[in-house]
């Protein structure tokens, strides 16, 4: 990514101070942060603070094409002028850790679990498009088995000013109930209703190596995506895939099926564990499109992922 200039598209949210970043930040001066901060296990209760109203805004992105080549080996896909569906949140990445680690935020960051994600794609981006990204986190709340809250992002087009691409994730920090706090439950989400019939439409080997395989393309280190010993501090017997990578690989294999203009929504029900085979299922409209989609593993039938695509 390099900085190539242009305007800021949208305000600040309301609420939310707004800095405007010249380039994306390192990574790597986030996770020494996080790393000198910790892991916090055995806290007892929940977090202490609010999340800081900060929202950072990144001007003028360019798409790296040796990156966005390796993302899409990476994640099944191939070359094209448009990028993936969820490239995007690669861009925004560095932000969000950036204020995930900053003084003040209320959770550390090693650790955290991502349970869910959305996506919108108001249309398709062209992979030349300057873009602006704003990053922001929002609604800290309990969670049965911690502590939630959601990354929000808003990807821009600088070239016609047009919102093209945005999304929540939301992040879990695992911890011991807080006495006498009530733990909210989990809200509902894509899997939250009796599973359609899926039917099989590809079974994937994944390897031991495929956490760092997307850790070095997406910048996303967190430990439980490495190595079984550095998983293991957080309470994993072995590595697990990232998140996004299975939706990305969901999202690729979906390919030409996705609509121009699209929501896709996923819960993370149960980590896949490294290394695995998965299998995809799918669940069609009479018409043939496909509106819900489940991973699940080869062997024991365990849902990792439950999600649904559907056209604005």
């Amino acid at each position: 990514m390099s900085e190539a200039g242009g305007p800021e598209a949208r305000g600040p949210e309301a609420g939310y101070v707004s800095r405007r970043v010249a380039r994306p930040p390192g990574v790597l001066p986030s996770y020494l942060r996080a790393v000198r901060r910790g892991r916090g296990a055995g806290r007892p209760g929940g977090p202490s603070g609010a999340l800081p109203p900060v929202e950072l805004v990144l001007p003028g992105l360019t798409v790296d094409r040796r990156r966005l080549a390796r993302y899409a080996r990476v994640c099944g896909g191939g070359p094209g002028e448009f990028l993936p569906p969820a490239y995007p949140h690669l861009l925004a990445f560095p932000a969000a850790l950036t204020l995930m680690t900053a003084p003040g935020f209320p959770l550390p960051a090693l650790g955290l679990v991502h349970t869910a994600n959305t996506l919108t794609r108001l249309r398709p981006i062209r992979a030349d498009e300057p873009l602006t990204v704003r990053v922001r986190t929002a609604d800290l709340r309990p969670h049965a088995r911690g502590t939630v809250f959601d990354v929000l992002t808003e990807v821009s087009s600088d070239t016609g000013g047009d919102l093209v691409w945005h999304s929540s994730s939301s992040y879990l920090r695992r911890h011991p109930a807080e006495p006498g706090r009530p733990a909210a439950a989990p809200p509902p989400g894509p899997g939250a209703v009796a599973a359609p019939p899926f039917a099989e439409a590809a079974r994937w080997q994944l390897a031991a190596g495929a956490g760092r395989r997307y850790a070095s393309v997406s910048g996303d280190r967190n430990p439980i995506h490495l190595h079984p010993w550095t998983a293991r501090l957080f309470g994993f017997r072995r590595a697990v895939a990232h998140g996004m990578w299975t939706k990305a690989r969901v999202l690729e294999a979906l390919g030409p099926e996705l609509p121009a203009a699209v929501r896709v929504e996923v819960s993370f029900r149960a980590p896949v564990p490294l290394p695995s085979e998965v299998r995809l299922g799918l669940d069609r409209a009479p018409d043939g499109r496909c509106t819900s989609f489940a991973l699940t593993g080869a062997a024991d039938g365990r849902t990792h992922l439950r999600g649904r695509a559907d056209a604005l």
